[in-house]
């Protein structure tokens, strides 16, 4: 029975940490080295989904490729006894994500979600990820308010900002601040 492009389904593969991309280039190395045709291949693509971010680095924003789900592969197959033999036969992988022995297919919305397809900010850009929670103690390091220390109130991601609450004058006032002018406590 020969697989078409209308069975391919989407499939979780557990791998050993760290191993993510390595179990990815064996994939397409496989998928690669296929004889059969477009479409009848037993695995059609394989996917470590990642995201940018915007992380800290000697004091300075730097892009960064971080994985979504660190350990876990995605790839697009015909389920088969022998596309199941392949991809478990590889080096790095530990299983097929599922019940039992049974791999289970990925819904289409969450196929979706993992490839950015049902997000319309996909593009926006990196997300900025700040290094500090609600509740933490931190320390000014830049700005009119330098050597002030104070505890956030609120982080607002999407605009790379905190609001420390500090005290002046004996008063707790909050100051909205870019989150590279503070220091973790």
């Amino acid at each position: 029975m020969s697989e078409t492009a209308t069975d391919y389904r989407w499939y979780a593969i557990q791998t050993t940490a760290g191993h993510e991309n390595k179990v990815r280039m064996l994939l397409e190395m496989r998928i690669k080295d296929d004889p059969r045709p477009e479409g009848q291949k037993l695995v059609a693509r394989a996917l470590v989904p990642t995201q940018e971010v915007v992380e800290i680095k000697n004091g300075k924003k730097v892009t960064v490729e971080r994985k979504l789900y660190p350990g876990y592969v995605i790839v697009q197959m015909g389920m088969s006894q022998e596309a199941q033999h392949v991809v478990n036969s590889l080096q790095g992988v530990i299983k097929f994500v599922g019940t039992g022995k049974a791999p289970l297919a990925l819904r289409d919305d969450e196929v979706k979600r993992l490839l950015g397809m049902d997000e319309p900010e996909a593009d926006a850009g990196p997300v900025e990820e700040i290094p500090f929670l609600v509740g933490q103690a931190v320390e000014i390091t830049e700005g009119p308010f330098s050597d002030f220390s104070g505890v956030v109130e609120e982080v607002i991601a999407d605009k790379g900002k905190v609001k420390v609450s500090v005290s002046l004058f004996g008063r707790p006032t909050t100051v909205e601040l870019d989150y590279l002018q503070l220091r973790g406590h």
